[in-house]
């Protein structure tokens, strides 16, 4: 017998993974006309007291809402029949290297293999437009930025990659949720997809956390292989979460990419915007356009009433941005995301698109598409 726990519906709950997976094994997907289940599409299943919660994957964008809705009540119907009252489910579109293994299981023919090979990213051909995000010291929350930065370029559209540059303090994994590792398909990485962000970090390649202790050239041939070794393929933008300050790594991004584009993040005390005017003026001195400044923890707005308090003083993020000729694009609150780990889609530091801080990303997103596409 299963574990004999009631629920709070007043019925019995003894499903496991496994269980609510056989009961979903009669969802076929249109496209590939096999078992999502057998097709690995229905993922990340948990099961809880107080219900059941899970990815799904959906293998077109066409009618996506009406499938989605189709899904939704069939998954419903079919667990409500074991008494599971409250379903959540998650949907999203199939990366490419899903729709290659789903081929794979598949009664569709598969095609001929194509050999992975590098898309130049930093070729003069190139179409990508590359954001460095700089700051002039740590704690001022510049990774957060890039992040919700390149999430926001996604939700808009745009075919996204970001690299996690600080390779002595890499964070991106972490902060955007990803739990997984890349795989490695003739010799290339093939980056890991979250939230339509392709994202590569030196997190990947570390064991538990361990510190990287490395000098300066290795650092340089490390961020040669995140461009050259990398299956990036076809890409928009390519966000860059720089180091904080002015070392060897952002000066290796600054002499390999001479045509990146920049953001500085400041929050709004003044020593901080003063320091943060040192990344400004390296990019001056190699020619980097500064598309605008972010400040970052500019206030604090109680939950109840909504009056600002202004921690951190006022008025960091406007002087630089008057210093370095360029605009403030946003004042972002002190806060965290209100993510809740048992959400299918958890990551520590990616704000909801429909939050206050969200939409305010959103209003940075639609300034770098109207500065690098206008």
């Amino acid at each position: 017998m299963f574990g004999d726990s009631i629920s709070r519906y007043g019925r019995l709950l003894v499903m496991n993974r496994e269980q609510v997976l056989e009961k979903l094994r009669h969802l076929q997907d249109p496209t590939y006309r096999k078992s999502m289940v057998e097709l690995n599409m229905i993922r990340d299943v948990m099961v809880k007291e107080s219900g059941i919660a899970m990815s799904v994957l959906l293998s077109s964008s066409s009618d996506e809402e009406a499938r989605k809705s189709e899904l939704r009540a069939l998954i419903t119907e079919t667990l409500g029949q074991e008494g599971v009252a409250d379903v959540h489910i998650r949907f999203r579109t199939m990366s490419d290297f899903e729709r290659e293994e789903a081929v794979k299981k598949s009664a569709v023919p598969t095609p001929e293999p194509v050999k992975a090979t590098p898309t130049n990213v930093l070729g003069e051909d190139s179409k990508t437009t590359f954001i460095a995000v700089a700051s002039g010291k740590g704690g001022v929350g510049k990774s957060t930025v890039a992040v919700n930065l390149a999430v926001a370029l996604a939700r808009k559209g745009k075919k996204v990659g970001i690299i996690d540059a600080d390779i002595y303090g890499f964070s991106v994994p972490d902060m955007m949720g990803i739990e997984e590792r890349p795989e490695i398909v003739d010799q290339l990485i093939r980056p890991i997809e979250r939230f339509g962000v392709k994202v590569m970090s030196m997190g990947f390649f570390v064991q538990d956390n361990a510190p990287v202790i490395w000098r300066g050239p290795m650092l340089g041939k490390m961020l040669k292989n995140f461009f050259n070794e990398v299956e990036w393929g076809e890409l928009d933008y390519m966000v860059l979460d720089l180091p904080p300050g002015t070392g060897d790594v952002a000066l290796d991004v600054h002499q390999m990419i001479p045509q990146s584009k920049e953001i500085i993040v400041t929050t709004p005390h003044a020593t901080a915007a003063f320091v943060a005017a040192r990344a400004g003026a390296m990019a001056i001195h190699t020619n980097h356009e500064i598309i605008g400044i972010v400040e970052n923890m500019a206030y604090y707005a109680c939950g109840q009433c909504g009056h600002k308090d202004y921690v951190f003083g006022r008025g960091g993020g406007g002087k630089l941005a008057e210093e370095l000729h360029t605009q403030l694009l946003a004042q972002i609150p002190l806060g965290a995301p209100d993510n809740h780990p048992a959400e299918p889609d958890f990551s520590p530091s990616i704000y909801k698109a429909d939050t206050e801080a969200g939409a305010m990303y959103l209003e940075v997103a639609d300034a770098v598409i109207h500065k690098c596409e206008a």
